[in-house]
């Protein structure tokens, strides 16, 4: 099974992108559990629940990865987690980095900030300083996975291409 993780800052399109992946390979992607957690939540979300959002995308992943035609598009993955809980609380609990550990990904598609952020009540940091700074942490965290990147960006053809030139590029190699 090979697995295609979009990631990237809030509202750089990545559900869209997901979506679109997987309707053009006719597979599935797996949509970020933590909306349907959150709007669920009848409260704001504490730290405790980012161990039980990780896990809940997790077995998301793996609940949908049995209907995939072997190529799975995941709609994030725990480092927004990592992330999130590490920016807003200044740690991270040690169980969604051993959930981290034990992933493998191969590849990751990093959306980058140039669409225009769209209001949700889900989202936290419309600042486009903001939207720099977290677009920087993912980039350093996925450089530093050792699992190939493509950086994507430019309007939302232009993505689709740069992502599916990218996924073709993984199933080639994985055929060759």
């Amino acid at each position: 099974m090979l697995k295609v993780v979009v990631i990237g800052p809030e509202s750089t399109g990545k559900s869209t992108l997901s979506e679109q992946l997987a309707a053009h390979y006719q597979t599935i992607w797996v949509p970020e559990y933590a909306r349907q957690y959150l709007e669920e939540l009848p409260r704001s979300y504490e730290q405790h629940d980012l161990l039980t959002i990780a896990e809940g995308q997790l077995a998301l992943e793996d609940k949908l990865a049995t209907q995939a035609n072997g190529l799975l598009i995941c709609d994030t993955d725990l480092h927004v987690i990592k992330v999130w809980s590490e920016h807003k609380y200044g740690t991270c609990d040690p169980r969604i980095l051993e959930h981290m550990a034990a992933r493998h990904y191969d590849l990751y598609l990093l959306t980058y900030i140039d669409i225009p952020w769209e209001e949700d009540p889900q989202r936290e940091y419309p600042a486009p300083r903001m939207r720099e700074y977290f677009y920087n942490i993912y980039r350093n965290l996925i450089a530093g996975s050792g699992v190939p990147w493509v950086e994507i960006k430019g309007g939302f053809e232009e993505r689709r291409a740069l992502a599916i030139t990218a996924v073709d590029k993984l199933l080639e190699t994985r055929n060759s």
